[in-house]
C-alpha cells in the first residue's frame, strides 16, 4: 500500500511525543507537513522530522491526502470542518469539540463531504485492550468500573488551559467511557456528581440494564496507580490495565487511519462514534456544580 501522506494540524507537546513520530515513522503513513497556530513551534517539530512547515492551513491541504488534528478540542472542530470541506480524511483526538453543538455541527460537515474520519481513543488500538473487550463481553457481563487518577492538573506538559479549565470528564472522560460502553453495551443514561477539577463520580446504565461506575480525577499527587476497567459477569470477570498497552498503540493508530483512508469507508471509532461519546459527557458536565 502506498503510504498515506499525513499533514499534522499542530506542534505542542503531545504532537511532538505522539502524532509526528507515528506519522513520520511510516511505512503505512508520510508525515507530509506541519502548520500551528504558533509558527515557531510548527518550524522546529517540522525541522526535526525534515518536512515542510506551513504559513497557511491551506498550504498544508494542498500537501496531503489526510490530516491529523493535534490542538484543543475548541480549536479542533473548527479546523476539521475546514479539513473535510477540503476533502481531506481526518485523524481526530477526544473529545471531538470543546461542547455539543461544535461536535454536531463537525460531525454533520464529516456526513455531508463523505470524507473517512477516525479518532485517536488511545486504548482501543491495543491488542490487550483487544483481549480484554473479547473476554469480557463473552462473560454475560451485568456490571463494571473504571477508575482514572493522574496529577495531570498539577503541572508538567498537559496542564493545559481546557484541561486546567474543565478538567477530567473531558479529557479523560471519553477513555473510560469509551471503553465501558464497548465492553458492556452502549451507554443510554448517566449522572454525575463531585467537582471536575478535584473528583468526579458517574453511574451509567447501559442496555439491558447493565450498570457500570467511574472514578475520575486529575488532582492526585504522589504515586498513583494505573488507569484500570473491570468487567463483572455470570461467567467470571476481566480486567485491563492501563499500564499494559504495549509499545506500538500508536503505530497502530497510523495504520489502521492508512486503511481506512484508501478503503474510503468508514471506522469502528469514526466521528459519530465520537459525537456519542460526546453527548454522555456533556450530560455528565451538565450535573457537576
Amino acid at each position: 500500500m502506498e503510504p498515506v501522506s499525513v499533514g499534522l494540524v499542530g506542534a505542542g507537546p503531545w504532537a511532538e511525543m505522539v502524532h509526528a513520530p507515528a506519522l513520520a515513522g511510516g511505512p503505512h503513513t508520510r508525515l507530509a507537513g506541519i502548520w500551528a497556530r504558533r509558527p515557531q513551534a510548527a518550524d522546529e517539530l517540522a525541522a526535526a522530522h525534515r518536512v515542510p512547515s506551513y504559513e497557511r492551513l491551506e498550504e498544508l491541504f494542498d500537501a496531503c491526502e489526510a490530516v491529523a488534528f493535534c490542538v484543543p478540542p475548541a480549536v479542533q472542530a473548527v479546523l476539521a470542518e475546514k479539513a473535510a470541506r477540503a476533502g481531506k480524511a481526518l485523524l481526530l483526538e477526544k473529545p471531538l469539540a470543546a461542547d455539543l453543538d461544535a461536535a454536531r455541527r463537525l460531525a454533520e460537515v464529516i456526513g455531508e463531504t463523505g470524507v473517512a474520519s477516525q479518532m485517536v481513543f488511545t486504548f482501543r488500538y491495543s491488542p490487550a485492550t483487544t483481549a480484554f473487550l473479547d473476554e469480557a463481553r463473552a462473560l454475560k457481563p451485568f456490571g463494571g468500573r473504571a477508575a482514572d487518577i493522574s496529577g495531570a492538573l498539577q503541572g508538567g506538559p498537559f496542564a493545559t488551559p481546557w484541561r486546567l479549565e474543565r478538567g477530567a470528564v473531558l479529557d479523560i472522560g471519553p477513555h473510560m467511557i469509551d471503553l465501558l460502553d464497548a465492553a458492556l453495551g452502549p451507554v443510554v443514561s448517566v449522572r454525575a456528581h463531585g467537582d471536575p477539577l478535584r473528583w468526579v463520580g458517574m453511574l451509567l446504565e447501559h442496555v439491558d440494564g447493565v450498570v457500570s461506575e467511574v472514578s475520575l480525577s486529575m488532582a492526585g499527587r504522589g504515586e498513583l496507580p494505573p488507569s484500570r476497567v473491570e468487567v463483572y459477569g455470570t461467567q467470571g470477570s476481566a480486567s485491563l490495565l492501563g499500564n499494559t498497552l504495549g509499545d506500538g498503540v500508536f503505530a497502530a493508530v497510523a495504520r489502521e487511519f492508512a486503511g481506512t483512508v484508501r478503503r474510503g469507508g468508514g471506522h469502528p471509532l469514526d466521528a459519530r462514534h465520537g459525537l456519542r461519546i460526546q453527548e454522555i459527557i456533556t450530560e455528565a458536565e451538565s450535573q457537576l456544580g
